[in-house]
């Protein structure tokens, strides 16, 4: 049996002994309400999240508002999303008064006004002629804005332009290969090797992540491939990359035109501006090639890499000029919606995963030096410097920005 006074006097000592500091380890979690609105499906067939990616964040115990159709292009049916947890909404404006807003394509002036105050959006960033009222429109609302093509991951490289990119340079060859046969009204030639006929030439223009991918595919179709670019490190890497010794040249006109004039498929993933130029591929370079070669122009939403490109859509992507077949539509990753979506649910997932964690963005901005740079605005204040002088706004550091809040 235990003494009453013994008890007591352990009680007392226990009160008495100092105690080890309890530290804080984390901001409490929150449940996140989430909208997810139907894109503009001439331009945009991508969408945000994926129904196998929503259902991670309801069993998690968030909210996922989902417009109905906004899966449609990317072949997900408003059923397959409301099976796996998301609640499927006819009414935009009941999208947009969620916390968190998470698009593919920048978010026009009118889906802004839907806006209600204080939340969190998440798109690309695009520089066009409505940048200034977009802006604007956000800084009224008190929004904390998100460009997503700017996160960085743990490697400090850029997680989804990466991503888009490998995407992009894919594709590309498979877009080359759909027109270079006689079902486009090519010339009926096979992009690749076959015993006892001369292979395809391929020459990508830029040996970044987008003509390593490029080179890939077409090399695992029996393609001769060419791959030029004006710094020898980027050559080297690919060359490496790719595991096999390929034809790697730094960019002269003499060498280049000599390639073009025998190419089949001349894919362009290297923009000028990089370099200095106003384009790599002169309209006397374009004359000399085969007629119906295919000329794939990857860089056309950044000025386009041949002097003979002009911007065509999704819906009207080619034409031709001086017998060359020529592909020039931005945002290649949305011919392959599904693929694309999924690409970008492996990332934003864990994206609004680590906001719960941390309980808000603020937390997760003091911490997360990758999430941190991709932020241009926070509580209605301009953060990007760049945006800043475009528009003549004053802007504020980030980082300074975060120590006083």
């Amino acid at each position: 049996m235990t003494n009453s006074n013994d008890s007591s006097s352990s009680l007392i000592r226990n009160q008495l002994l100092p105690k080890e500091e309890m530290l804080e380890t984390g901001k409490p979690k929150m449940k996140l309400k989430i909208g997810v609105p139907r894109e503009n499906q001439k331009i945009e067939n991508r969408v945000a999240l994926t129904p196998e990616s929503i259902e991670i964040l309801v069993n998690k115990g968030h909210e996922v508002f989902v417009e109905s159709d906004a899966g449609k292009q990317a072949s997900y049916s408003n059923k397959k999303y409301s099976d796996h947890g998301a609640i499927v909404v006819a009414d935009k404006s009941e999208v947009y008064r969620c916390d968190i807003i998470l698009k593919v394509a920048p978010m026009t002036i009118e889906e802004a006004d839907l806006l209600t105050s204080a939340q969190l959006i998440i798109s690309s960033l695009h520089f066009n002629e409505n940048l200034e009222g977009y802006i604007k429109k956000l800084m009224e609302k008190k929004a904390t804005a998100i460009a997503f093509e700017n996160l960085k991951d743990d490697d400090n490289l850029y997680t989804i332009d990466r991503t888009m990119s490998e995407i992009s340079g894919a594709t590309a060859i498979l877009i080359a290969a759909e027109y270079l046969s006689n079902i486009h009204e090519g010339k009926g030639v096979y992009l690749g090797g076959i015993t006892g006929i001369t292979p395809a030439e391929v020459v990508i223009i830029g040996a970044g992540t987008t003509g390593e991918y490029a080179a890939k595919a077409a090399i695992g179709l029996g393609a001769q491939v060419k791959v030029f670019d004006n710094s020898n490190i980027k050559l080297r890497k690919l060359q490496n990359n790719i595991g096999q010794r390929v034809f790697t040249s730094v960019i002269h006109n003499k060498v280049l035109e000599k390639a073009l004039s025998s190419a089949d498929v001349v894919i362009g993933a290297l923009p000028p501006h990089e370099i200095g130029m106003k384009y790599i591929v002169s309209e006397k370079m374009i004359k000399k090639m085969k007629e119906g070669s295919v000329v794939i122009d990857l860089t056309i939403d950044h000025g386009g890499c041949f002097e003979t490109s002009e911007c065509r859509t999704h819906q009207n992507p080619v034409f031709k000029k001086f017998g060359v077949i020529h592909y020039c539509v931005p945002n290649i990753p949305s011919r392959v919606a599904r693929t694309a979506s999924i690409a970008l649910s492996n990332v934003f997932v864990p994206l609004l995963l680590s906001i719960d964690e941390y309980g808000g963005i603020k937390y997760l901005l003091q911490n997360d030096m990758g999430v941190r740079h991709s932020v241009y605005l926070y509580n209605g204040i301009l953060t990007n410097l760049f945006i800043g002088e475009k528009l003549g706004i004053p802007s504020k550091d980030i980082t300074l920005l975060m120590a006083a809040f």
